[in-house]
């Protein structure tokens, strides 16, 4: 470890640095807080010396993601920080140029974490109607293995709940959403699928998502709608931004 990153660990963990703004370059990615209770307290870590990334603690769910909305728009406000990238529980901040003081701005996030309210995004609803099953669900079966639940059930379950943007991410317009019952998750594949088509929809762990357009994904995917997730010709190319809602609407269950 270099000296610069040594009294960085050791000021970060004393609380010796005050919040000023950071303005010196340090080399290669550290965890800048390491806390011995990763549960508790928040974990930020370099990301080289362009960005650095904070994961909120305790469970992925609307509370802990609205304050980390509340933290990205305090931090966009911050000299020398570039963007604010909410994700999922946590916020990636990129940098004018490499910070001097890496410490301060770990303590400045911090202290911002610990006074973050919960900040409500009043976003728009959108219903989208789904095919489940038959080729453009090849995985709802492995599902139903992994569940033991039956495609009527897991549908249902799906179908059901009234879905939160948490964060954009992965592609352009892909939407990472909270609210999915957890009877219906299920572990991401061993073997990505390489030409998985916009629209479809899948379940990866305890999230579900659409791809907004055609990829790879490691995601079990148990359906497709047609709708447009993204458009480089519009003002706003992404159709849909954290806040907003999205319910799945059971068009068709292919068997």
């Amino acid at each position: 470890m270099s000296p610069i990153l040594e009294r960085v660990l050791d000021a970060t963990t004393t609380g010796a640095m005050t919040s000023k703004r950071p303005q010196q370059n340090v080399q290669g990615n550290a965890h800048l807080a390491t806390p011995s209770d990763s549960d508790q307290k928040p974990r930020i870590s370099l990301l080289g010396t362009s960005a650095m990334l904070f994961e909120a603690p305790g469970e992925l769910d609307l509370q802990t993601q609205r304050r980390i909305w509340a933290l990205g728009q305090r931090a966009a406000t911050w000299e020398g920080i570039r963007e604010a990238v909410p994700g999922m529980s946590n916020l990636m901040l990129t940098f004018d140029r490499p910070p001097r003081q890496p410490g301060s701005l770990v303590a400045a996030l911090h202290d911002a974490w610990e006074a973050a309210e919960e900040l409500s995004l009043e976003g728009k609803t959108v219903v989208l109607p789904v095919q489940y099953g038959g080729n453009f669900g090849p995985h709802l079966s492995d599902v139903v293995a992994h569940t033991g639940l039956s495609v009527d059930e897991i549908v249902a379950l799906h179908s059901e709940p009234l879905y939160t943007v948490y964060a954009l991410g992965s592609h352009p317009g892909y939407c990472y959403l909270g609210g999915m019952d957890p009877r219906i998750a299920a572990p991401r594949r061993k073997v990505p699928v390489l030409g998985l088509p916009g629209g479809a929809v899948s379940i990866g762990g305890v999230q579900t998502g659409v791809s907004a357009s055609a990829g790879p994904s490691g995601w079990n995917t148990i359906g497709h709608t047609d709708m447009s997730f993204f458009d480089p010709t519009r003002t706003d190319p992404a159709m849909f931004a954290p806040g907003d809602m999205i319910r799945f609407s059971v068009e068709r269950i292919v068997r």
